[in-house]
């Protein structure tokens, strides 16, 4: 059984060796993707508001918006009331199905940037390579290939971790043990054992969720496909005179304690306009838009609300897995822990690269021998 595991163990690693060391390099870095952001371009994702200074409402932010750029249509909405952060806006533009973002400051009600594409800034462009290896779109007759290796390298990365338990099952044992008077591969053998055993924990959080992300994703995109691709906008799918100030007010009343962190416009016909936000009395790993309410685009009437405090373990489980996979669940703490993790996991394929060369090179070896004549 163990000589079996071993052997899944090493072809799933040499199968998965460069997809693996892209996106656990890109997803090292995009653990502080805010950080980089704020270093790159702080005039874009940095406010600095007045002292005591207040939230526009949303009709104001929404009008400027809607005059500044009257060839986009409202798509999405990350709201920040922290005193610091800008508002994250999502923009289709009329006549095609293409999604940019700009920058918002939600206290002066100015745009910030002109719409960007969704993978412009150089985080962003991480991001897409994390996920997609940057090869979605790439061939007509796999238009997502780039999801599908994505999922199949999360599945390896979580075999991976599963199979390394198994193999050093009784890893508590050599926790902290580390000789350096060995010869170099028993050095690098050592390594690679102590790097699983360090990083296990975050090797196995992110391959799980990950595959999640991607099988979702791929289910998603494979039934737009199926039914004609994405809807061109053509006009606002939502009712101008509603009163959206009073729908996030009435938000917080369909909710106890509900707090508005992401606006979901109608992006194709029959839609809801759905407000997502957080809720209290929830664990670290909740997400921050774990609850929501949604309303009818046209009438304003409430069509469904939904409060994550309510909901069955599975579902809240499911919802932990945003800030699981990017380790941003206890602040500056659990990032440098993740970006570590996957420092590891980064090392691990090139020091079980080399185990394998080694094992592969004694055979060679043995082999060119026997067969030289006596």
């Amino acid at each position: 059984m163990r000589r079996w595991v071993f052997k899944l163990h090493s072809a799933l690693a040499l199968l998965a060796l460069l997809p693996l060391l892209l996106i656990v390099l890109t997803g090292s870095l995009l653990v502080f993707k805010f950080e980089i952001d704020s270093l790159l371009l702080p005039s874009q994702v940095l406010v600095q508001p007045p002292e005591g200074a207040r939230r526009l409402p949303l009709e104001e932010l929404m009008a400027r918006i809607n005059r500044a750029q009257p060839d986009y249509e409202l798509g999405s909405w990350e709201l920040f009331d922290d005193g610091r952060t800008a508002d994250r806006v999502y923009l289709i533009r009329r006549g095609s199905e293409q999604w940019f973002k700009a920058h918002l400051n939600p206290y002066s009600g100015e745009l910030l940037d002109q719409p960007a594409g969704l993978h412009h800034a150089l985080t962003d462009w991480l991001l897409n390579l994390h996920y997609t290896l940057l090869l979605d779109g790439r061939f007509e007759s796999a238009p997502h290939l780039g999801l599908i290796v994505g999922l199949l390298a999360a599945i390896c990365l979580s075999a991976l971790g599963i199979s390394g338990l198994i193999l050093y099952r009784r890893f508590w044992r050599h926790f902290f043990s580390f000789r350096r008077d060995h010869r170099p591969m028993v050095v690098t053998r050592q390594l690679h054992r102590l790097l699983g055993i360090w990083s296990s924990p975050v090797l196995l959080l992110v391959g799980l969720t990950g595959l999640y992300f991607n099988a979702v994703a791929y289910l998603e995109e494979s039934e737009e496909h199926a039914e004609g691709g994405h809807h061109i906008m053509q006009e606002r799918l939502y009712n101008d005179s509603l009163d959206f100030d009073a729908l996030l007010a009435d938000s917080r009343q369909q909710i106890s304690g509900f707090e508005p962190t992401y606006l979901l416009f109608p992006f194709e016909p029959g839609q809801a306009f759905t407000v997502f936000g957080a809720v209290p009395g929830m664990s670290i790993l909740a997400s921050e838009y774990g609850s929501a309410v949604s309303y009818d685009a046209h009438s304003g009437e409430v069509a469904a609300a939904y409060d994550l405090r309510e909901q069955p373990l599975l579902a809240r489980a499911v919802d932990s897995f945003r800030k699981l996979h990017f380790g941003h669940f206890a602040g500056l703490p659990s990032k440098v822990i993740w970006a570590l993790g996957g420092l590891c996991m980064v090392a691990m394929p090139l020091t079980g690269l080399a185990m394998w060369y080694s094992r592969k090179r004694r055979q060679w070896t043995r082999r060119g021998t026997a067969a030289q004549p006596a």
